[in-house]
């Protein structure tokens, strides 16, 4: 008994690891069903927040947005009482609630994405308010019953007319026509729609005071405005009542983020700074004040170097700001004294740095926080706030319950110096079970922009996933190379005409910094990156070939001649950053030099890193021809392995479930391969439902010397596998022969027979389970009523493809043919009929692979009754579906 207590004591340590590890270790499905809270709005009594949360709808193969509500004035299971309002395969957005609170107005992509909807907070069915035939976007208060919103004034004869003839020509662009959006109101009482602009460009953007009186807008330019930022947007300031309108912000470089004070008297908003505004240039953001009255930019001194980082709120007359602080974000509050203001930094305790603030109650001074850190998971807090004082932050809805019993490995800010001797921070991620002394391979993991930067905050997301590289024993390091943003001018526009250099500096000295930290091996380091992040991670190949064992770059360009017509936005991104256009005479030359030595096309003859390259096919960011340019490229070299994957309908950043799915399980697999030496094992020829499958399944099975069942204290005994955790346990199979004979020697079999199921009797049955119970400590018995009845529906689903009479008929018989067919079966011996356990694919009972349960031999039940089917038994899904239990039964353990 004590030897038996070892093995079982054994076997559940086993159990208990693996189970633990399925739970802990990180799947490409982890990162792409990760839970947030967005578009987050509170009540006009501050009592609820209204939210969306996405989901991905496998048979849209896309993600659409949830909306919930939370009551904060009611609580459930510590946490505050949450309401899913909308669940069904369409996208709900923009939700906002009435001004009275009792109920919410939203859009939907539901029946063609064309409708105002509106649901009661006391109850009710979802009702259509009004359906807009031109569309409806950003909908926002301008009174109780009135909204503004953006859309068209309809389609043109001509347009109507090509869409008749069916004529699908795009015109990519005129500099003649556009089409022209406008700004519109709607009484939600009267049904009435009234335009409230007429200008002859289209708006791209708008935001109403709080009293409803004042609104600010912008136009487009001009059709090309994206492309080459000419001319810059007019901004205006329109007085709702009046009509009466007025240019404003002239000279500025793409003013955003406006917030209107709470008396509607002023607003702030922010602006660029940086020395190539006439290309709408990266920079840092600077805060600026205007009254309604004046209507002249004051610029707030923020006291701090570099600048806006992320959004700005407004608290009365104060604002809050999200300041840009190199690898994090300094929140602070800036106080209105007369005509200045005083700067004080929000109080968040442990949590400084590493919030962000998602909304605010206009009824009250709480406020809803985001809190996480690169090796922590979100957390949305609903907070006090009294001036500059955060106080009692008490966590809203708890997302993510999955993830958070996930392994998360350690990260941490660092910094090395980089260009010019000049400190460059990036956020490292340790490998899992990492131990000091011992050198790791390395992955770069390289942000977009390249004006954007890696903060310490969670992210985790199809194309950068530091956790499944982690856990496969590598470092990450996220380097915020010279060009990122968030780390003040000088930083941001040192890349300017000066493309790849300085970027390349850092990301090698950090390289050689953790590998003469003993971190990294030198020989082990790989590179990835989407966008910008690719096009560095192709020259840091093409510079350092001998460095980079695997490369893996998605959207990103290799020849800068074609951008600059190409790409979307390619003049003004081309001459921010080369200093002019291809064709203009620098340095003596007819032509500007740039476009040729900055692209690595030129250079693709020194690269012999495996390298595999994504890009989607309806790319305007990083047209998708320069993959092809990539790949034809390397593939004509010939001195690496390439592979090039194609995304059909994705633009810069894809979108679809299965795209995003299959470049995260390639580039994994090449990883895997280049980086870590590990091979993928799969066959490509090797369906896991075949026949060799089964086979292979079989042979992983317990077994003593060729014999179904497992070793106790020198005694075969059946297998057992768990339904379900804290469930009972069945067998694998039915009791063999050579099982029973271990109880009862005199039982007799053929040589051959012993994994045949054993046919007695219910009494023998029940003789043997005895037995068994005193050799396992346990009790051992039959399913028990509501257990058979279970199992006999599951065997009424997969009979007819099991040893039954259907099989052996070879087709579909029909019950009228059954009584003639059996008297043929008689004519068989009865033994030949009756096969090995597991002669057919196993099934799933809960999480437990079982066999045989749909044929072979009907098993018995507890109080007399009996399930399943035998070699001689009609399987009628529409009728009765009841054994005969003729030739023999045979049973099937169950423990407790």
């Amino acid at each position: 008994m004590k030897q038996l207590s070892f093995y079982l004591l054994c076997s559940l340590v086993l159990l208990c690891t693996c189970v633990r590890a399925q739970q802990t270790d990180w799947t490409v499905d982890d990162i792409l069903s990760q839970e947030s809270m967005s578009s987050v709005t509170f009540s006009p009594d501050g009592t609820m927040l209204l939210w969306s949360k996405r989901r991905g709808v496998k048979k849209k193969d896309s993600y659409v947005s949830d909306l919930y509500l939370t009551r904060l004035d009611k609580q459930k299971d510590s946490t505050f009482l949450t309401t899913q309002l909308t669940r069904t395969d369409d996208s709900d957005h923009s939700a906002i609630f009435s001004r009275d609170g009792e109920s919410i107005y939203f859009l939907s992509s539901r029946e063609k994405g064309k409708k105002l909807w509106r649901m009661s907070l006391y109850g009710g069915e979802t009702e259509a308010v009004h359906e807009f035939p031109n569309g409806i976007s950003s909908p926002q208060w301008k009174d109780d019953h009135t909204l503004v919103f953006r859309s068209f004034d309809g389609k043109d004869l001509r347009k109507m007319e090509l869409e008749k003839k069916k004529d699908n020509v795009i015109v990519v662009e005129d500099t003649t026509s556009w089409t022209i959006n406008r700004l519109y109101t709607f009484d939600v009482k009267k049904k009435e729609i009234k335009r409230l602009t007429d200008d002859k460009k289209p708006v791209r953007g708008f935001t109403l005071s709080r009293d409803g009186k004042w609104l600010i807008y912008s136009l487009s330019g001009s059709p090309h405005q994206g492309a080459d930022a000419q001319p810059k947007s007019p901004y205006y300031l329109l007085n709702v009542e009046t009509g009466a309108k007025t240019r404003i912000l002239e000279g500025m470089q793409t003013p955003g983020r406006f917030a209107f004070t709470d008396d509607s008297k002023a607003f702030y908003f922010v602006s660029q700074l940086s020395s190539n505004p006439e290309w709408d240039g990266a920079g840092i953001g600077e805060l600026y004040y205007m009254t309604v009255a004046d209507k002249k930019p004051v610029k707030v001194d923020l006291d701090w170097d570099l600048g806006v980082g992320g959004g700005i709120e407004v608290m009365g007359n104060d604002v809050w700001v999200s300041l840009a602080n190199r690898a994090t974000r300094r929140e602070a509050l800036y106080v209105k004294n007369g005509n200045g203001w005083t700067r004080k930094d929000i109080d968040l305790g442990e949590m400084k740095d590493h919030v962000s603030l998602v909304a605010t109650s206009k009824k009250d001074d709480r406020v809803i926080l985001n809190y996480s850190t690169a090796g922590k998971l979100p957390k949305y807090l609903l907070a006090d706030r009294k001036g500059s004082a955060i106080s009692n932050p008490k966590e809203v809805v708890k997302l993510n319950k999955k993830l958070a019993k996930k392994k998360i490995t350690r990260s941490e800010v660092v910094e090395w110096k980089g260009w010019k001797g000049e400190m460059v921070t990036g956020i490292l991620y340790y490998p899992e079970d990492y131990q000091e002394g011992r050198s790791y391979p390395l992955m770069l993991s390289i942000h977009g922009g390249p004006s954007s930067a890696d903060l310490d905050r969670w992210s985790e997301r199809w194309s950068t996933y530091p956790q499944l590289l982690a856990q496969r024993g590598s470092f990450v390091l996220k380097p915020n190379y010279h060009g990122s943003n968030n780390h003040g001018l000088a930083f941001v526009e040192s890349i300017k005409e000066n493309y790849y250099d300085p970027e390349m500096e850092d990301i090698m000295n950090g390289i050689n910094w953790l590998i003469e930290e003993g971190k990294v091996h030198k020989d082990s380091v790989g590179t990835m990156g989407w966008s910008n992040g690719a096009i560095l991670t192709t020259m840091l190949t093409v510079r350092y070939p001998e460095m980079f064992k695997v490369a893996c770059p998605g959207a990103g360009d290799v020849n800068w001649t074609s951008d600059y017509g190409t790409c979307g936005f390619g003049v003004s991104f081309d001459q921010s950053y080369f200093g002019g256009a291809p064709w203009d005479d620098l340095d003596g030359k007819t032509y500007n030099e740039k476009y040729i030595t900055k692209s690595p096309l030129f250079e693709l003859e020194k690269v012999t890193t495996p390298t595999i390259i994504f890009h989607g096919s309806e790319d305007r960011a990083v047209p998708r021809d320069q993959g092809w340019e990539y790949y034809r490229a390397l593939q004509q070299v010939g001195k690496a392995p390439v592979r090039f994957l194609w995304f059909p309908g994705q633009p810069h950043g894809l979108g679809k479930i299965t795209h995003q799915q299959r470049k995260m399980n390639e580039e994994l697999a090449w990883i895997d391969k280049y980086l870590f030496g590990k091979a993928d094992k799969k066959n490509p020829t090797f369906k896991k439902d075949s026949p060799l499958a089964m086979l292979l399944q079989k042979d992983s099975l317990s077994r003593v010397n060729g014999l179904y069942g497992q070793n106790l204290a020198r005694t075969l005994v059946p297998e057992m596998v768990k339904v379900s955790k804290d469930s009972i346990s069945i067998g694998r199979f039915e009791v063999t022969n050579a099982q029973f004979a271990a109880f009862s020697p005199e039982h007799a079999y053929g040589r051959t027979e012993g994994n045949h199921p054993a046919r007695v009797t219910r009494p023998q049955a029940q003789q043997y389970l005895k037995w068994l119970s005193a050799k396992l400590g346990t009790t051992a018995r039959l399913p028990n009523a509501k257990e058979a009845a279970a199992l006999h529906k599951q065997a009424t689903k997969v009979g007819a493809k099991e040893n039954t009479l259907n099989y052996w008929a070879g087709y579909a018989i029909t019950p009228d043919e059954v009584a003639d067919f059996r008297r043929k079966m008689e004519e068989v011996d009865a033994l030949s009929l009756f096969k090995s356990v597991g002669s057919f694919a196993g099934v799933k009972v809960g999480s437990a692979l079982v066999y045989d349960l749909g044929g072979n031999v009907a098993e018995y039940a507890a109080g007399g009754k009996s399930y399943g089917y035998g070699a001689y038994d009609f399987v009628d899904p529409a009728g009765k579906g009841l054994s005969t239990g003729d030739k023999g039964m045979g049973f099937r353990v169950v423990v407790d």
